[in-house]
């Protein structure tokens, strides 16, 4: 009677739901290269990036106008409830409409050669600009494939459990077979039942993974939903490491920046020093004012006032505020300067860590594959020496146990060599 009492619950176990889930949010597919595409249009830094940019090329213009003269003009009507004498006739003239046009012009003809720094302090920092925008392309691409890789491999292993939980579930029905036929323990069906609970257990898990995962995904391309990644057909070629290292530290988009900033600091420091020359100015100021209907635009018909104005200005003592700044802007370059030897140095260091992952998780690939057909092979035996009672329950477990971790291997030997991959690509700023 107790062995029909276990028959009939392991029964009832095997019968029930392996989960209560509620209705699944259907999920968007995308690929790759959308999902690329759509993340360099939506993320936040490649947002700020070509902002940087932007800001950068306006700097350049100013840079460039400051060698161009400054021009303004203005012009304007008045009119008073007090009259005045005609200075001809010594009449009163009732009060009137008066009229004034105005053309001014400055041009700074020597400033201690702080615009010629200064042009080049613009160019230089225009130009780590454009490399912060293909050093931010990378980083975000880069960013975007570990997230659509998490997002296969959790499906993948969503699979491994499922499959895991069929084993499970095989594996207890044989027990149950066995212990209604008295070839078996109840100790056997125990431990399966424990087999097939944990089974369950990691497939729920899975399943909450791979919906972080897709969920993950729609944030970095900007969807408020669901994303399942698309995988390809094939796995990504090995690339061709040589050469590698001298093109990272030739090209790299960091170390292209940071060598910028660098530059764009030295030239900030020759800015400063425009500071102890004199600076020379010459200005032109026109004044046109007359009573009657002006004739537009240049108010011709009224007498003409005009002034020409050289200046020279020379800062012989500002209480050592020339001498903070020079001391600031040294500073700054000489941390700029320091930047760039790092940058270069830990892309170098980069490389190394990136290649030997690279190289390391091609090897691994190979080894995963083998063991898993090394453990499915062993799970066959097992299987059929348990069936004929050659085997224990352990040592059908202990093999079910080694080919779910294969599987597992497998999928995460294949994301581990794709994330190398795309770090070397984010690294060296160009595609493999």
């Amino acid at each position: 009677m107790l062995r029909a009492a276990m028959v009939g619950f392991f029964a009832v176990l095997i019968a029930m739901p392996v989960a209560a889930q509620a209705p699944a949010q259907a999920a968007q597919e995308i690929t790759l290269d959308e999902a690329v595409r759509r993340s360099l249009d939506v993320q936040p830094a490649m947002v700020q990036a070509r902002g940087d940019q932007r800001n950068a090329g306006a700097s350049m213009r100013t840079a460039f106008g400051s060698f161009l003269p400054t021009l303004t003009t203005g012009a304007s009507a008045a009119r008073s409830n007090v009259g005045r004498i005609d200075v001809t006739t010594g009449q009163p003239v009732p009060p009137d409409y008066s009229y004034t046009g105005t053309l001014n012009a400055s041009l700074e003809l020597f400033d201690g050669f702080r615009r010629f720094a200064n042009l080049k302090a613009a160019n230089a920092t225009g130009d780590a600009a454009a490399a912060g925008i293909v050093n931010q392309r990378f980083q975000v691409t880069l960013a975007t494939k570990q997230t659509f890789y998490a997002a296969i491999a959790n499906e993948e292993l969503v699979r491994v459990a499922q499959s895991q939980l069929d084993r499970a579930k095989q594996q207890l029905q044989i027990s149950i077979d066995k212990l209604h036929a008295g070839s078996a323990t109840r100790s056997d069906s125990l431990r399966s039942t424990v087999d097939y609970g944990n089974a369950r257990i990691a497939l729920l898990q899975a399943q909450a993974n791979l919906a972080t995962a897709q969920a993950n995904l729609g944030r970095q391309i900007g969807v408020d939903a669901l994303v399942r990644a698309v995988p390809d057909t094939t796995l990504p070629a090995v690339p061709d490491t040589a050469g590698i290292r001298n093109m990272a530290l030739g090209a790299a988009p960091a170390v292209a920046q940071a060598q910028a900033q660098a530059s764009a600091a030295r030239a900030q420091v020759w800015s400063v020093r425009s500071q102890y020359w004199p600076s020379l100015t010459v200005s032109y100021s026109n004044n046109r004012q007359g009573t009657a209907s002006p004739s537009f635009p240049l108010f011709g018909n009224y007498p003409e006032t005009f002034s020409w104005r050289f200046g020279l200005s020379w800062t012989l003592f500002n209480g050592f505020i020339r001498e903070a700044n020079q001391t600031s802007a040294s500073v700054n370059r000489d941390l700029a300067e320091a930047r760039a030897a790092d940058t270069r140095r830990q892309v170098n260091a980069l490389v190394t860590q990136q290649l030997a992952a690279l190289s390391t998780a091609v090897e691994q690939i190979n080894i995963a594959r083998d063991n898993l057909a090394a453990a499915t092979e062993d799970l066959r035996v097992q299987n059929e020496r348990y069936r004929v009672g050659a085997a224990t329950i352990l040592d059908l477990l202990t093999s079910q146990a080694a080919l779910t971790q294969a599987q597992v291997n497998v999928v995460q030997t294949r994301f581990n060599y794709l994330i190398a991959r795309a770090q070397v690509e984010a690294v060296v700023g160009r595609t493999l």
